[in-house]
């Protein structure tokens, strides 16, 4: 039984999604919120596997929320739904620990589609997205974001996990996360790789490195 939160402002669209997923043996609605922080505080005793979360919400915004979600219960998968479908939302959303997109107007069972899909550990982008996302860097990698091209300079130039959070305001756990994504995503297996593949393209010029 996969553990299923929703976290939208929209209470139209929130029970819209929550009579949907009721209609699977296999789900279980543990709980519907209406916004970021109340998501935050109650994560740990709601315990999802998935929670579904709007992007825009008053106050803390789908994004920031994302990053807390996860810093309180790191093996819970977000998965943002949104009516954006920008390259720059779509990444943005993933850089901080999404493991899926879903536009808000798919048809309804590609929800049920993308929560299985997550749970089995890999990313999941509706159609829309990942025409939104294309093309793909030459050699078949994925791109980076503008984030994640951050945190390689940070790394780059010898800095901590610790120092990087410092420096960019955001947590350590963001910070691992962030790393992990660098290296799949490069295909390198170490620190060193990054610093490494940073000056061979150019990452540290400008820095005084």
């Amino acid at each position: 039984m996969t553990r299923v939160l929703i976290v939208d402002d929209h209470p139209m669209v929130a029970e819209g999604i929550e009579a949907l997923l009721e209609t699977y043996d296999d789900l279980e609605v543990v709980g519907v919120l209406n916004n970021g922080q109340e998501a935050v505080d109650r994560v740990t005793d709601l315990a999802p596997d998935v929670v579904l979360l709007d992007l825009n919400m008053p106050g803390v915004s789908g994004l920031s929320a994302t990053e807390m979600i996860l810093e309180h219960r790191a093996q819970t998968r977000v998965l943002i739904l949104s009516m954006h479908d920008s390259p720059e939302y779509i990444s943005t959303a993933l850089a901080h620990g999404a493991r899926g997109y879903v536009l808000k107007d798919v048809p309804t069972d590609e929800i049920k589609t993308a929560i299985d899909a997550v749970m089995r550990g890999e990313e999941y982008l509706c159609t829309g997205t990942t025409r939104a996302l294309e093309p793909r860097i030459a050699d078949g990698r994925e791109p980076l974001t503008g984030r994640e091209q951050q945190i390689l300079l940070e790394l780059a130039q010898g800095k901590s996990n610790k120092q990087v959070a410092g420096d960019l305001d955001i947590s350590v756990r963001t910070v691992e996360t962030h790393r992990k994504n660098l290296k799949r995503k490069l295909g390198i297996a170490s620190t060193a790789g990054l610093t490494r593949y940073a000056l061979e393209h150019g990452v540290l010029q400008g820095t005084g490195r």
